[in-house]
């Protein structure tokens, strides 16, 4: 997948002042990792980064801060991120390819389960269920996007998340109705959007498990299962 979340350097959407081609102004990682080592030092780089946000504070998350972290020097970590803006945008492109990974590998690749249970894992998923153990996520991170994102990106992730539901969903052969376009659209918008707006709300009602189990609830419902229900509920 090409890059998700990226900027223009020049002034534009969520860069009015920067200069074009400014180490500042960029938010756009310098290169994606191929090879195993560098997959390897990229991955303890975000690791570095998030320990540093949670326990410190997202303003310690410096790039000089998260290269000592991770054991490496400032050299190794600009030789992919120029600065902390594109460390950011990286690690979110990270969270949002990693739960396309799983939904692939973990429900569209899952032939030996029922529908309704690929489904139930689906949203899972797309609701980042805390119990899943995906990567870190939160109001800090969703907060900072207008400096790291434009609405463009915003779409092709959108785009990509309701290819890769349709994929599932057209891997299961016992789905009581094929589902539309419209139909998988309808449903990530509703889990995805849902999923970014409760983070707004933390500490109101429902509580998390409450509101993923009422979205597999809906989207069954909406995928012709209500006999599945039960099941589920079970």
């Amino acid at each position: 997948m090409t890059s998700l979340y990226r900027r223009r350097t020049a002034p534009g959407f969520g860069n009015p002042n920067g200069p074009a081609g400014s180490a500042d102004g960029c938010a756009k990682p310098l290169k994606r990792p191929s090879q195993a080592r560098a997959r390897f030092t990229v991955q303890a780089i975000y690791e570095a980064f998030v320990r540093i946000w949670c326990r410190d504070g997202p303003a310690a998350a410096t790039t000089r801060t998260v290269a000592l972290e991770a054991g490496y020097s400032v050299g190794t970590l600009y030789e992919y991120f120029p600065n902390r803006d594109a460390l950011l945008s990286g690690y979110v492109r990270h969270i949002v390819e990693t739960m396309l990974a799983r939904i692939r590998e973990e429900v569209t690749e899952a032939t030996a389960l029922p529908w309704w249970a690929r489904v139930t894992h689906l949203v899972r998923l797309t609701c980042c269920d805390p119990r899943l153990q995906l990567p870190y996520f939160d109001l800090a991170m969703l907060e900072s996007e207008d400096r790291i994102a434009e609405p463009k990106h915003h779409r092709r992730v959108f785009d990509e998340l309701c290819r890769t539901w349709q994929a599932a969903l057209d891997a299961c052969p016992d789905l009581p109705v094929p589902a539309s376009a419209e139909t998988v659209q309808t449903l990530v918008m509703a889990v995805w959007g849902a999923r970014r707006y409760r983070l707004l709300l933390p500490e109101s009602p429902p509580a998390s498990h409450a509101w993923i189990e009422t979205m597999i609830r809906i989207c069954l419902h909406a995928l012709g299962a209500p006999a599945a229900l039960d099941a589920v509920a079970r």
